[in-house]
């Protein structure tokens, strides 16, 4: 027998001092070396309020409190839904039967008792309790490390201290919009601080969901911030040694769409380069049109050699550039669709244009995102605004 079904806490409830005896004994010869007693209903609410055993042998038929009510009372406490209970009983009819299990027996063995048949129950309950238990604990440890994992995550995405210090540099709001398909995700986002009022600014898409996704974006964090220092002011060029170093990287059959740009407030632009990436929007003021900016090229991480283009977007006061992952242009119906009807709508124009007196523009944008993409979105969705003067 398994060690540790053997060691497994057993309590044998019975009035009677030799079937208690009878079953301690069968259960011993069987290889049970935790076996406990109790003579009556409250004797065994007693010690299971004390100790809990992993399986209880109860006696249906006793007086002051029946097994029956023993059973009622361990199901209304939640801390004992899941003890098995195995009733021994002479009751033969099938009402009676079946009131023991509408009282929360699991599982009936007939008196006068058979040994081979009493071992093989408590053996399969046992077996089940020590399974439901490991499952149990894995599935507790799988969770704090998830969650250890999501607060990393958390912790790569810019704090709200670094939006506002940009603010004050450069003169933009930057507001984000994230929901993942799972408890991890593959999109990642952030800004890199440089000289003169600037920023760069990166949105990474891994392919793939879950965990893994997560872990390729959180290698590609770190080669990004290790490009920064050299190649933070020049877009394709970051994007081009980033391919590289990404291919070397990544498994065969792994890659990410990225677009990284510098914003400058002061020039009124925003230089970019993409790779394969959802294509940036800017949002003009005085309700102009929609401006789509190229997100071509090829994935980050495919093959090496690739090159990526440098790009220029006019970035003009009180105007908002809109960085997004693919799967946003997937839920709002595409570009031509849903996203460009969402950012020319008037709850979005006039609040731009009342310089956030007449509404909130990004957040009529996220909430409408939010709505298409349900409870659970079915891919990791993205949305980064970066707006001047009154397009916050």
């Amino acid at each position: 027998m398994d060690d540790a079904i053997a060691a497994c806490r057993i309590l044998v409830v019975d009035d009677t001092d030799f079937n208690r005896t009878l079953i301690g004994a069968l259960l011993g010869e069987a290889g049970f070396q935790n076996v406990a007693y109790a003579k009556d209903g409250f004797d065994a609410l007693a010690q299971i309020a004390a100790e809990a055993p992993d399986l209880l042998i109860l006696d249906i038929m006793m007086p002051g409190m029946d097994g029956f009510e023993v059973c009622r009372r361990l199901r209304a406490d939640h801390a004992y839904a899941d003890l098995p209970v195995l009733v021994q009983t002479a009751l033969s009819s099938s009402d009676d039967r079946n009131r023991a299990f509408a009282a929360g027996t699991t599982d009936l063995i007939s008196k006068p008792l058979d040994r081979t048949e009493l071992v093989a129950r408590v053996r399969i309950h046992l077996q089940n309790r020590v399974l439901i238990r490991d499952l149990q604990t894995y599935r507790a440890r799988v969770e704090g490390e998830l969650a250890m994992a999501r607060s990393m995550y958390d912790h790569l995405l810019p704090s709200p201290a670094l939006c506002a210090a940009l603010s004050d540099s450069a003169g933009v709001t930057l507001r984000s919009h994230t929901a993942l398909s799972s408890d991890l995700g593959g999109d990642l986002w952030g800004v890199l601080p440089l000289t003169g009022g600037r920023f760069g600014l990166f949105l990474l898409d891994m392919a793939g969901r879950g965990v893994s996704a997560a872990l390729n974006a959180f290698r590609m964090h770190t080669l990004i911030h290790e490009l920064a220092p050299h190649l933070g002011e020049r877009p394709g060029a970051f994007l081009t040694e980033l391919n590289e170093r990404a291919v070397c990287l990544l498994e065969l059959g792994q890659h990410a769409t990225v677009i990284y740009g510098v914003v400058d407030g002061a020039a009124e632009r925003f230089t970019y380069a993409a790779a394969a990436a959802a294509p940036p929007v800017l949002v003009p003021p005085d309700g102009a049109p929609l401006v789509f900016g190229e997100g071509s090229g090829q994935p980050v991480g495919v093959a090496v050699g690739a090159r990526h283009e440098e790009r220029d977007l006019p970035f003009p006061p009180d105007s908002a550039l809109v960085l997004h992952s693919t799967a946003v242009l997937d839920t709002l119906g595409g570009r031509n669709g849903g996203l460009a009807a969402l950012l020319g709508s008037a709850a979005v124009r006039n609040a731009m244009a009342s310089g956030g007196e007449g509404g909130d523009a990004f957040a009529a944008v996220t909430a409408a995102l939010a709505a298409a993409q349900g409870d659970v979105p079915q891919d990791d969705h993205t949305l980064v605004w970066i707006g001047r003067g009154g397009a916050r």
